[in-house]
């Protein structure tokens, strides 16, 4: 994986968090407002609020749809967040959550050209979080939902997606597995397997991982053939604590009689001993997953530890232990399975084509366009999937997106695929550019070196 030490990997482990402590409280935040009309002098105040604002209101009130026309609802979502499982560190509260929503607003802006506001909700009751995003809804295109606890969060969605007009996802859910099943589609592309065949181990049975059950099945992997373990152990029939709060976790209850049809009973160690894949969303490592359970794979082992900030296992480790290829959710290893590829890119081709929802149909066409624009320039065992810097990569798969939408007979403008591919180009670039503009001018101050 590298010719770098243990020590060396470590050190450069630990930096992104070293400098995030030196660069959050220099530039006071990552996101702001800046406008993205003409503003020729202070007589066009009056075209862009009273009293020239007045036609455009009265005209959104007589024609309701032309909201889209008139303002910016178009591109903007919310992204929403109690603060209750923030990344690895768990129920931090809202105002700690805020500099992860703030981020993931800024990944929206630079690399899908969607303009996100960060909404952190002081409440943790399901109810008036469902009842907070509606009344966000008439400002809003979209919304995002992020790190919200569960079981909730699979109520708050479920429900939001019933009752909204505008689309709700999550994207600890959806857009986690979304990415994860681009990245298992390469390496089982390299390791010579097919997704029929794999036996496959799940560690964790929250959000990401009942989403990616969901994509998985979707794409040919038969129920019986995954092993899927929470914290209790292995999912299995007799499991009657799941069986006790099966109207909370169905997804968990259902995976209990459909999953494991060799009917294991054990551990973690138990789950992955002869498994082709192992995909963990539990908790932050290292040390969660053992070098030796790895081992007990089967050859060719593909090993998914995708714990934040920490994976569950080392790559290196598990990469010494046999595994054939290992990705992670971090920018700073080879492999990166990041929501980060999936989120922008998604919207942006939902947004484009103002569809009512994201369904999974649409993930599963944004999963197989990122794997096959990560074969087309070349794949190996360290680089099975794109990167972020590879921006090319999302008008294509907001175009993949936006035409499934199209597809489903459930988007508001229909357009070609060369038309959706060059709007969502152009909005893409657009974003890029302008922050590099206002680098190169200094209104975005320079990085300052860390002392």
């Amino acid at each position: 994986m590298s010719t770098l030490t243990k020590e060396e990997l470590l050190a450069r482990a630990n930096k992104p968090a070293q400098d995030a402590m030196h660069l959050h409280p220099f530039y006071r935040g990552k996101i702001e407002v800046v406008p993205k009309c003409a503003v020729r002098g202070m007589d066009d105040f009056a075209i862009w609020y009273t009293p020239g604002v007045a036609a455009p209101c009265r005209d959104i009130a007589a024609h309701p749809e032309r909201v889209y026309d008139h303002t910016n609802k178009a591109n903007t979502i919310a992204v929403v967040s109690d603060g209750t499982r923030v990344l690895g560190l768990g129920d931090i509260g809202p105002e700690a959550g805020l500099p992860v929503m703030e981020g993931k607003a800024l990944i929206f802006k630079y690399l899908g050209g969607v303009d996100a506001v960060p909404i952190c909700l002081d409440t943790k009751n399901p109810d008036e979080i469902i009842q907070a995003v509606k009344w966000l809804q008439p400002s809003f295109g979209g919304i995002n939902l992020e790190d919200i606890s569960q079981p909730k969060c699979f109520r708050v969605l479920d429900t939001l997606r019933a009752e909204m007009s505008i689309p709700v996802w999550h994207d600890d859910q959806q857009g986690t597995a979304t990415v994860l099943l681009a990245g298992l589609i390469n390496a089982l592309h390299i390791v010579g397997k097919r997704m029929e065949d794999v036996r496959i181990a799940m560690i964790g049975m929250g959000a990401a991982n009942v989403a990616t059950v969901r994509l998985l099945r979707a794409s040919g992997v038969p129920l019986g053939h995954i092993i899927a373990t929470d914290s209790r152990g292995i999912l299995h029939l007799d499991r009657d604590d799941v069986r006790a709060r099966q109207t909370e976790f169905p997804d968990k209850w259902r995976l209990c009689q459909e999953s494991n049809e060799e009917a294991r009973r054990g551990d973690i160690a138990e789950a992955m001993r002869g498994a082709d894949v192992m995909i963990a969303f539990s908790q932050p490592g290292p040390d969660v997953i053992k070098p030796a359970w790895v081992a007990g794979m089967a050859p060719d082992a593909i090993v998914f530890p995708c714990a934040n900030p920490i994976p569950e296992i080392w790559p290196w480790e598990a990469l010494e232990a046999g595994a054939r290829i290992v990705g992670t959710g971090r920018s700073d290893f080879p492999n990166q399975l990041n929501n980060s590829l999936g989120f922008p890119g998604i919207f942006r081709g939902t947004l484009d084509v103002r569809a009512s929802t994201i369904t999974d149909e649409m993930c599963l066409a944004a999963a197989h366009e990122l794997a096959a624009c990560a074969r087309e320039r070349g794949i190996d065992e360290n680089n099975i999937a794109p990167t972020m810097d590879e921006w090319e990569v999302f008008p294509r798969e907001a175009t993949a997106v936006g035409m499934k939408a199209i597809e489903q007979g459930i988007a508001g403008i229909v357009m070609t695929r060369d038309e959706l591919y060059a709007r969502a180009e152009a909005t893409i670039r657009r974003a890029r550019e302008e922050t590099k503009c206002l680098m190169r001018e200094g209104y975005i101050a320079p990085v300052p070196e860390v002392v």
